[in-house]
């Protein structure tokens, strides 16, 4: 890092953080008083793009508001994430855009160790790690499985890494000229549009840059319907980035299709050995007790460190995200061919 000591309080430059919020009158309120108390030392402000929520989000966001000068408030109609950034970005009126999650919770100092690093390295953006968070025992297992290789992958700002150029970062410390040029995030992703931009970015001969020393905390989904749901968009989105930019399948991307691919096809087989009595055909029961044997075998290890119902639930969060990508993948890939 560089010798923030000294740099005086004109050196450091204007920060804009943005933050889209829908239906999170439960965490925004810690979010923005997590920015707030940043203690950065040039000149900061908050801009909340607020959609149309179904709870007291939008009372929230006004009373924070109308307690604090530095933070504004736009309207953000649709309740999209890539309008609501766009939206937000228009309001900002300094050279450094941070985003934060309704979600996130800043770790004190990071808005300044985020500024410097970008200073540091001239990067266009600059990110580092999601640390998921969980308060109930389903929370927990979620956010174990979503720091683990078996949940999600090897993504770098999931399980950690070297620091260095990078394909994409959670959240963004960005250079808003950088954001103007290549016209913002891009509002046709209902997902995957910071992964998009990232792309952009590199794309266009920038420069992404990851930090493990970035860490931001992030709340969890607190239920199985609304764990699903957001795997089940997140394969969605997933199988449209790969459309639109082939050259970056991976993997770690195609592996929960093939999967589901796989344990379907077999099912077809079993039910069809147990109606006509052949049992080669039962062996199409093979790839799902495979598959939950894998996740079976593995949560001792994976999941070791978390309370006994925490642990429970493991093997139920990582089958309900591999499963819902999978299928959310394999149904926008069938809708578009349709």
């Amino acid at each position: 890092m560089a010798n923030s000591g000294t740099r005086s309080n004109t050196a450091w430059p204007g920060v804009s953080v943005i933050m889209t919020v829908l239906n999170e009158e439960r965490h925004l309120a810690e979010a923005v008083e997590a920015i707030l108390a940043q203690e950065y030392p040039g000149e900061l402000d908050v801009v909340l793009a607020l959609g149309p929520s179904r709870d007291r989000t939008a009372h929230v966001a006004r009373r924070i508001c109308r307690e604090n000068p530095h933070v504004q408030v736009v309207d953000n109609p649709t309740g999209r994430t890539p309008a609501g950034l766009n939206l937000a970005i228009r309001a900002t009126r300094h050279s450094i855009v941070v985003r934060v999650d309704g979600h996130g919770h800043l770790p004190p100092g990071y808005i300044r160790s985020a500024v410097e690093l970008l200073l540091q390295t001239g990067a266009d953006n600059v990110g580092g790690m999601m640390i998921p968070t969980g308060r109930t025992p389903f929370e927990q297992a979620v956010a174990c499985a979503m720091s683990s290789r078996l949940g999600i992958g090897g993504a770098r700002f999931h399980v950690g890494g070297e620091a260095g150029p990078a394909e994409t970062v959670y959240l963004g410390v960005f250079r808003r000229d950088t954001l103007e040029r290549l016209g913002g995030f891009d509002e046709s992703f209902t997902r995957a549009q910071d992964w998009e931009l990232n792309h952009r970015i590199r794309s266009a001969g920038g420069l992404v840059w990851f930090s493990p020393d970035l860490q931001v905390t992030y709340r969890p989904r607190s239920s199985w319907r609304a764990l699903a749901t957001q795997f089940y968009r997140t394969g969605q989105w997933r199988r449209e980035v790969i459309r639109r930019y082939p050259a970056t399948a991976s993997f770690r991307y195609v592996a929960p299709p093939a999967a589901v691919a796989a344990i379907g096809a077999g099912a077809v087989l079993g039910l069809a050995g147990l109606v006509t009595g052949r049992g080669v055909l039962r062996g199409g029961w093979l790839p799902a007790a495979a598959y939950v044997s894998a996740v079976l075998s593995a949560t001792p290890f994976v999941a070791r460190d978390l309370p006994p119902r925490a642990r429970a639930w493991f093997p139920v969060v990582v089958v309900t995200m591999h499963l819902s990508w999978g299928i959310g993948f394999l149904r926008s890939a069938l809708g578009r061919r349709r």
